[in-house]
């Protein structure tokens, strides 16, 4: 009876724990500067991969900020992570991107790869057919 109860508290130890873990893991990944290099798209067909020239780029930070050029009106802001979503608010007064959610953070479903990560945006307009971003690392 004793190993069973010690095996509970052990196995309810280690995933009570791993949620944690894996957003601290994404973080320390996300860490460095990205670029934009390739769109997701459709023209109403079969989805397709097309080359980005002068993609936005990203760079985020240990301490949780990050830089961007995808919105001219707000450069700066926060970012976390949270079970393979990427949280991104924005930190400029009244700036609104108009992809936000009903707690003021653009979200986007977020896939590691090798060398990249792709994004799916999860917040705002989202595309009927379908969309995603790939990042590679500068």
């Amino acid at each position: 009876m004793r190993k069973i109860i010690g095996l509970s508290i052990l196995f309810f130890g280690l995933f009570s724990c791993g949620s944690d873990e894996t957003n601290e893991i994404l973080n320390a990944e996300l860490i460095g500067e990205w670029k934009l290099t390739e769109a997701y798209i459709s023209a109403g067909g079969p989805q397709y991969w097309v080359d980005v020239e002068n993609g936005e780029e990203f760079m985020f930070f240990e301490n949780g900020l990050f830089n961007s050029n995808r919105f001219s009106e707000c450069t700066t802001g926060t970012f976390s992570t949270e079970q393979n979503e990427l949280l991104l608010r924005y930190n400029c007064n009244g700036f609104e991107s108009g992809s936000e959610n009903e707690d003021g953070y653009i979200t986007y479903d977020l896939n590691f790869e090798f060398d990249y990560f792709i994004i799916t945006p999860s917040s705002g307009p989202i595309c009927i057919e379908g969309c995603s971003y790939k990042y590679r690392k500068k």
